[in-house]
């Protein structure tokens, strides 16, 4: 059976990934094409779609206002240039943003922020939170403190991994390309474009080619290594020719891509990467919180009966019912020192026995597995 190829209108949650040379060029932010690509995120709004925008362009823009040379930069250079950047690419966004009466907000991370669970909680939850305000979130790496070993490198992988962090069903990599082809356009005239790629082959891997702009950082090889984790989280990929201007509603009509598809959902993908997972503890429930977790509810402490082993928040635990079988597994939101001293307390009480206010839920629904 042939596999249906996704289509942009009917996202429920997109990500978008805007490279550096589709924002800025030599005389700086490309307004026009930002307000173009403002106009359609709306419209995606308006139809119901959550969007997230992970957009590279800061640095570029940085070194234009302290007149930084062209060509590499060393590491200090950059970050100034990003610290400066980061503040008029916000700007751009959230202005370009309010006539449409989107807010926006900022967010930047680091790899760190990814591959630690707890940080990784904490950003799923803020992006979740946002969502469910209305906000479109603007996501970059943290170039003004993000060194070597804690550093994405380039904005095609981090925006995979934000994807699959916030749940996204679809992730679109705005770029100077058009898609996948099975060799270079540029220098083979044989060359193929694949509008769908079902699986990620060692044969498709090795079309992977080198960055083509001098603004942008990530190649072929780079969005084949974004397609990877997208896809492994649930999340359909597309990769696109950004220029134009109203890039989504392009796409949306049917301007070429490639898309790399998924063999499973978002929230499925989730679940089986939880379930995969070795526990550190154990959390006992009384027989309404049992209940409660087969109806699709998250597990409060007022429920808890009983918490062994030592874990912090974010570490995998098993739930046990009544009588001690398996019911579920999950991340948990308190170490196991607090999970114990908040047990069987109702979620308002969590400020006095704590000394701050904590989350209601001890496990939340979207962290577990019944």
């Amino acid at each position: 059976m042939a596999a249906v190829t996704p289509e942009l209108g009917r996202a429920q949650r997109l990500v978008v990934k805007i490279g550096s040379a589709l924002l800025v060029n030599g005389a700086g932010l490309r307004a026009e094409w930002l307000r173009g690509l403002c106009d359609d995120v709306a419209g995606a709004r308006a139809r119901g779609t959550d969007v997230v925008l992970v957009s590279s362009g800061a640095i570029a823009l940085g070194r234009q206002v302290l007149g930084l040379p062209t060509g590499p930069l060393r590491v200090e250079q950059s970050q100034a240039a990003a610290a400066v950047g980061q503040i008029k690419l916000a700007r751009a966004y959230e202005e370009a943003l309010a006539p449409h009466g989107v807010k926006t907000a900022q967010l930047l991370v680091t790899l760190d922020d990814t591959t630690d669970r707890r940080r990784y909680l904490n950003s799923r939850a803020t992006m979740q939170t946002l969502l469910g305000l209305g906000v479109v979130p603007i996501v970059n790496e943290n170039d003004t403190v993000a060194t070597d070993e804690i550093r994405f490198g380039d904005n095609d992988r981090l925006a995979a991994q934000i994807a699959v962090t916030c749940g996204a069903d679809q992730l679109l990599l705005l770029s100077d390309v058009d898609g996948l082809y099975t060799a270079n356009p540029k220098t083979d005239p044989a060359a193929r474009h694949l509008p769908v790629v079902q699986q990620i082959t060692p044969e498709i891997e090795a079309m992977g080619g080198d960055p083509i702009s001098g603004l942008s950082k990530g190649g072929m090889k780079t969005k084949l290594l974004a397609a990877r984790t997208a896809v492994a989280g649930g999340c359909a990929m597309a990769i696109a020719e950004g220029s134009v201007l109203n890039p989504l509603s392009a796409v949306a009509n049917g301007a070429r891509v490639t898309w790399f598809l998924p063999d499973t959902d978002p929230q499925a993908a989730r679940k089986r990467w939880i379930a995969a997972m070795k526990p550190k503890g154990e959390i006992t429930v009384d027989a309404g919180a049992a209940l409660a977790l087969g109806q699709g509810k998250s597990l409060l402490p007022a429920g808890v009966t009983a918490v062994s082993g030592r874990f912090g928040r974010g570490d995998p635990v098993l739930v046990l019912d009544p009588q001690g079988a398996r019911l579920a597994a999950g991340l948990v939101r308190y170490a196991s020192t607090e999970a114990r001293a908040i047990a069987g307390h109702r979620s308002d009480e969590i400020q006095a026995i704590l000394g701050y206010p904590g989350r209601a839920a001890l496990i939340h629904r979207d962290d577990m597995v019944v």
